[in-house]
């Protein structure tokens, strides 16, 4: 019998649902991610980020195409994401720009005892998106 070499999976994609694929995008958009305009009309949509991990977002028909009955989770928590910024004073224009173009804030920026500086955004589909930067920096 031949050996085989088993690959071990590698970990890829964090996969998020949208009940609004275009308010969705255009807050990611704004922090940064590379989303083509054609994606906000998309059941699916990608951007990948350093290392090559993928970000993805299905729409809610999508997922009830694979799921029939599935409903959207209301609480908070299901997953939450974290956008490395490159220093504490950059957290605060973050959060001001993306509050003042009318995304949720679930706290505003902090200096927290781990040693960061730290904020906590809702998207579109209240997913939190955290902005952090190392203290000192």
């Amino acid at each position: 019998m031949p050996h085989t070499t088993r690959m071990t999976p590698r970990f890829d994609l964090v996969g998020m649902v949208t009940a609004d694929m275009a308010a969705t995008l255009g807050f990611y958009r704004r922090l940064g991610l590379d989303l083509p305009a054609e994606a906000d009309s998309a059941p699916h949509a990608e951007a990948v980020g350093p290392g090559g991990v993928r970000l993805a977002w299905d729409t809610v028909e999508v997922m009830r195409s694979m799921h029939p009955g599935w409903e959207m989770p209301k609480d908070e928590g299901r997953v939450a994401l974290a956008f490395r910024c490159e220093g504490p004073a950059d957290v605060d224009r973050v959060y001001a720009e993306m509050t003042a173009a009318g995304y949720a804030s679930r706290k505003e920026p902090w200096d927290a005892p781990w040693g960061q500086r730290y904020a906590v955004l809702a998207d579109p589909d209240g997913t939190p998106v955290d902005l952090f930067a190392p203290l000192g920096d």
